[in-house]
């Protein structure tokens, strides 16, 4: 009894150990990655935060530019396979016509240019 009273305590101690060492203000202190980050960012304060906002911008900014490539790239093989899509129907209609020609006259001999 007295072991099973003990489990969800010692669980719950290691959860806020693991906040504790995961909580804080990015750019108020070392990076999150395990390095430093940087003089400015290790001195924490308003530069710290400032070059975090920054970073945070670039990386958004990037990510935006990324997937608007992204879009433009898979619109562009949208179109591709829709030209091939009406070329492939027009290639199967032809050879349609082809058929009936030769079910109508049976001579591909004198096949028609289609």
């Amino acid at each position: 009894m007295a072991l099973r009273l003990r489990i969800p305590t010692l669980i719950n101690s290691w959860k806020l150990i693991g906040v504790r060492n995961t909580s804080g203000e990015i750019g108020s202190g070392a990076g999150k990655g395990g390095g430093a980050g940087g003089a400015v960012r290790e001195a924490g304060g308003s530069f710290g935060k400032r070059e975090a906002a920054q970073e945070e911008e670039y990386f958004r900014r990037l990510q935006s530019a990324q997937l608007k490539e992204l879009k433009d790239h898979l619109q562009d093989e949208v179109k591709h396979h829709e030209i091939a899509i009406k070329e492939h129907q027009r290639e199967i209609w032809r050879y349609r016509e082809r058929w009936r020609y030769i079910e109508r006259y049976g001579d591909i001999e004198r096949e028609m240019e289609i």
